[in-house]
């Protein structure tokens, strides 16, 4: 077989972590499993690491598909399977169609229109924003119809989804990239600011319905894009951030025309994009946006995935969801670093109350894999208190059966300042730092690691979280000698203490990770 790559140049460096989750694919794929999900949370870099992939299997003589569900997404994979050297042919209107080449980059809309690619012979079906493209009527059909005994690799950098079926009903197992707050420590994300009203002070809700999953966007608009609340995130936009890019997700096309010509009516350079917006002049805007002629950029629906500018500092949060995915996405677009541009941090102003809803990503301790079958993932139709009887009815009654009393038909609106709030990871600071640095003169004074964890109870009176020892002693990137010491280090104190070799392990690979034991031990 012929070389794919190009003579241009080399392909991209993946980072350590990157070469990592590549590494344990593989190691999947060895073991059998052939419907894998690929965790890689924004600012990750799911793309380059989808390139890797796609290098290695071709180089190996396999064909592959790869499925975008946006027309935006089709150009930034064929620029990344470019860096790779990789020829692709397309099945998307406008693109050039090649049969003959190893990668198809496949838009789920054209291929509805097309039947050839029913019959050609892909090895691997990759999904991106698997979330989604692996339940599109196009996706189910690959998995289950023409394609089953093909490797379906499922790419997200949030594997929820609201309804009942979720990722894991499709996919067998998963790998995963590190979380945010880890990639934060390793400098490969910006420390985050996050502002928000009170709970006392958000927009109510409690008459706005919930269809399919998520807020009705109806009743949300009736709630959230009214003149005060317009006005209110501009002055704060002013007070918090003022001169910073930034861009704002609004409910629908009119509240995002009325935020951007809040901004322009007060001198502050703002533009709309949305989905009708043609992809040359998306990237007009984007690059307006990167260059500073441009400061605010409001949108429905577009910039939560494909958007990559990695000088933005604010996310404006202006729309209310119940998905932990978009919610994910949205903040994920202002964690990028950006060192060239002097980007300190990722700053989010939350008007809509999601920070409080869904959390906030450096509160991820882990990835899983959900099911239908996972315990708390039933959607729950919003409730509300009477004020006057205390009975607890759906939202959606405006009249309470108990003693009468009628909820008013308009919607409060929050006008209140933002303050700002803390994750539980933020918070945790202090006491992570703490511990860490304890651990390294631990191991450095041969101190016993109970001690450490004594000195740190008594200090914060708790325990310390297993999840903060990766890396603490010999950081991202340890040698082999690195682990050899650390595996004497622990044999003896083992010894000392009258623990097993499992303790030795357990604490190797809190240290060093799940897989790096079994070469030493």
């Amino acid at each position: 077989m012929r070389s794919e790559l190009s003579s241009t140049g080399q392909p991209p460096t993946l980072r350590p972590y990157q070469l990592k989750l590549v590494k344990d694919l593989y190691i999947k794929l060895g073991q059998g499993h052939r419907r894998i999900a690929i965790i890689a949370g924004t600012g990750a870099g799911k793309t380059i690491i989808a390139g890797k992939i796609c290098a290695d299997l071709v180089a190996r003589g396999m064909q592959l598909m790869f499925l975008v569900h946006l027309d935006v997404l089709v150009g930034q994979t064929y620029r990344k399977m470019q860096a790779f050297g990789l020829r692709c042919g397309f099945i998307k209107a406008g693109w050039q169609e090649d049969p003959t080449a190893p990668i198809q980059i496949a838009s789920i809309q054209t291929m509805a229109q097309r039947d050839w690619w029913r019959s050609w012979p892909a090895k691997v079906i990759l999904f991106d924003e698997g979330h989604t493209t692996v339940f599109s009527q196009i996706g189910q059909t690959l998995i289950y119809e023409t394609h089953p005994r093909s490797i379906h690799l499922a790419l997200t950098a949030t594997p929820y989804r609201l309804g009942r079926e979720q990722l894991g009903d499709h996919m067998q197992t998963f790998v995963a990239s590190p979380v945010p707050w880890q990639l934060q420590r390793m400098g490969y994300l910006a420390p985050m600011k996050y502002f928000g009203v009170d709970k006392d002070g958000q927009v109510d809700l409690s008459d706005v319905r919930t269809i399919a999953g998520d807020f009705d966007e109806r009743d949300l608009k009736n709630a959230c894009d009214r003149p005060e609340l317009v006005q209110r995130i501009v002055e704060e936009y002013q007070r918090l951030v003022s001169g910073k890019r930034a861009i704002a997700f609004c409910i629908d096309v009119e509240h995002a025309r009325h935020v951007a010509d809040a901004f322009n009516a007060i001198g502050i350079a703002a533009d709309v994009v949305d989905g009708s917006t043609p992809i040359k002049e998306r990237q007009k805007l984007y690059k307006a946006l990167a260059t500073n002629q441009l400061q605010v950029l409001t949108s429905c629906n577009v910039i939560s995935i494909g958007f990559d500018e990695p000088s933005v500092e604010v996310g404006m949060l202006l729309r209310p969801t119940q998905s932990r995915a978009l919610h994910q996405q949205q903040i994920g677009r202002v964690m990028r670093i950006s060192p060239d541009t002097g980007k300190q941090y990722g700053i989010i102003l939350d008007q809509a109350g999601n920070l409080q809803r869904l959390g906030f990503p450096e509160d991820i301790k882990s990835y899983y894999l959900p099911t239908k079958r996972e315990p708390g993932s039933n959607e729950v139709s919003p409730a509300k208190q009477c004020p006057h009887c205390n009975r607890l009815v759906w939202g959606f009654i405006m009249q309470c059966p108990e003693c009468g009393y009628c909820w008013p038909s308009e919607p409060q609106v929050c006008a209140e300042e933002l303050v700002e709030v803390l994750s539980e990871h933020q918070q945790q600071l202090p006491m992570i730092e703490f511990y860490r640095a304890q651990r390294r003169k631990m191991f450095r004074d041969g101190e016993s690691l109970n001690w450490i964890k004594h000195k740190f109870y008594e200090k914060f009176g708790r325990l310390p979280d297993p999840s903060w020892c990766q890396g603490a002693i010999f950081g991202d990137n340890p040698s082999i000698d690195d682990k050899v010491s650390y595996r004497t280090y622990l044999m003896a104190q083992a010894q000392r203490q009258g623990k097993s070799i499992s303790w030795v392990i357990d604490e190797f690979q809190q240290e060093f990770g799940l897989d790096e034991w079994q070469s030493l031990f």
